[in-house]
């Protein structure tokens, strides 16, 4: 299995527009993120863990040329603003499989009625064939199981793909739902910045979940400016324990 992350940033990515922050300023490329997202690569199978704006771009810098699904965490813009961006796959493969909790769904509906509705005739709108996610399932035979974390209030999804397991945008998790995480060789959690936050985790509580967790290796992602300059973060954290940057490849 190898995992690219496609975007490792926040909702604004970095640098942010107009920003004059040192982080926003840096010219280290690990520095520079897209909107989260990871391509998971697993026995010739291509899942897209969220479709955010600068799905375009990732798909290009990925060379991915095919995709056999597309997984949602949330509903949140950065997570899903990508969706219409799925067309060349479509023209090349038909209708992309989609999954997410039925919320997701229908908020997509609303976002993106024209790929939903087959009653619209524009000829260059893609489709989407949906499911709904109530708990495991399974795509061409690979078993995914679905993590129920918050968002502050906001239902989340984490995914584990045998023992790798992505997790973002979470503040809070019930034991039940931890203890589907047991025995992974790598986690990828959310750590936007060193302050606290209302709903993500700050540096110290992913941290702290990971101690909980206790993976081969964790990665995290989702990153603000905030938190600082990739080298120097990284330089404080535990040996097993990176920051994640956008490009970056792992092999499980």
């Amino acid at each position: 299995m190898k995992i690219t992350f496609l975007g490792t940033g926040t909702s604004q990515g970095i640098p942010i527009i107009g920003s004059d922050h040192p982080v926003c300023k840096s010219e280290n490329p690990k520095d520079r993120r897209l909107r989260s997202s990871v391509l998971v690569n697993w026995d010739r199978n291509n899942f897209v863990i969220d479709c955010g704006p600068d799905f375009r771009t990732q798909m290009l810098n990925s060379n991915c040329s095919n995709i056999d699904a597309i997984i949602y965490t949330h509903e949140h813009s950065d997570h899903v603003a990508g969706l219409d961006d799925i067309r060349p796959f479509f023209f090349n493969q038909g209708k992309i499989p989609i999954y997410a909790h039925k919320r997701v769904l229908n908020e997509l509906k609303k976002r993106f009625y024209y790929i939903f509705d087959e009653n619209y005739s524009y000829p260059g709108s893609p489709k989407v064939i949906e499911n709904v996610i109530y708990s495991n399932f399974s795509i061409n035979d690979k078993k995914i199981i679905p993590i129920n974390a918050f968002h502050k209030d906001l239902q989340v999804y984490g995914y584990r793909f045998e023992n790798f397991a992505y997790l973002t945008d979470v503040k809070t998790i019930e034991k039940k739902e931890i203890k589907k995480l047991d025995d992974l060789d790598v986690l990828v959690i959310n750590a936007l910045r060193i302050e606290e936050h209302y709903s993500h985790f700050n540096l110290d509580q992913a941290l702290e979940f990971i101690k909980v967790i206790k993976p081969k290796k964790a990665y995290l992602t989702h990153i603000s400016h905030m938190l600082g300059f990739h080298d120097e973060v990284q330089k404080i954290l535990p040996e097993n324990v990176f920051l994640a940057y956008d490009g970056l490849e792992i092999t499980i």
